[in-house]
């Protein structure tokens, strides 16, 4: 009796951590997609879908260590010197979810036209995203520049 309670006690467990595994990789799932959407709104200028993804106290970290709240963020894009990449890609990214929160990391690309050169841009980006009231907002990312000569897969 004791072994079949052992037993079912076991069972139990390791269904609730399949199900909360599952569930953790649902939310990754959904956080890897809006991250990707970050992507498509710069291609297209699209700061109404940002706005949407981006929590209102938002804060950028850019490459050069500027810091820009949501407001900053999404006014640089509308202004007339701000132009749209012609590609932004993520090359690759992970997420770990924890509850509430999300942390997505990885390599961010750009193909821009600056002066009539393409020009290609490379950044290592960390991005954390919350849960609030049942919608995943970005509340902050950090990029660095990767110098053209740096081996992307170290570390």
């Amino acid at each position: 009796m004791k072994l079949l309670v052992i037993v079912a006690t076991a069972l139990c467990l390791g269904v609730t951590v399949a199900a909360q595994t599952s569930s953790q990789s649902e939310e990754g799932a959904r956080v890897l997609a809006l991250d990707n959407s970050w992507n498509r709104a710069l291609e297209t200028n699209d700061t109404k879908a940002l706005d949407l993804i981006l929590a209102d106290t938002f804060v950028s970290i850019d490459i050069d260590g500027s810091i820009q709240t949501k407001r900053e963020f999404l006014a640089s894009l509308k202004g007339s010197g701000y132009q749209a990449p012609s590609q932004a890609v993520t090359e690759q990214s992970k997420v770990e979810v924890y509850g509430e929160s999300a942390i997505v990391h990885g390599i961010f690309r750009t193909k821009s036209i600056v002066k009539g050169k393409t020009v290609t841009q490379r950044e290592r980006f960390l991005d954390t995203w919350v849960n609030i009231s049942h919608t995943w907002k970005c509340v902050a990312s950090v990029a660095v520049t990767i110098p053209a000569k740096a081996d992307s897969s170290a570390h």
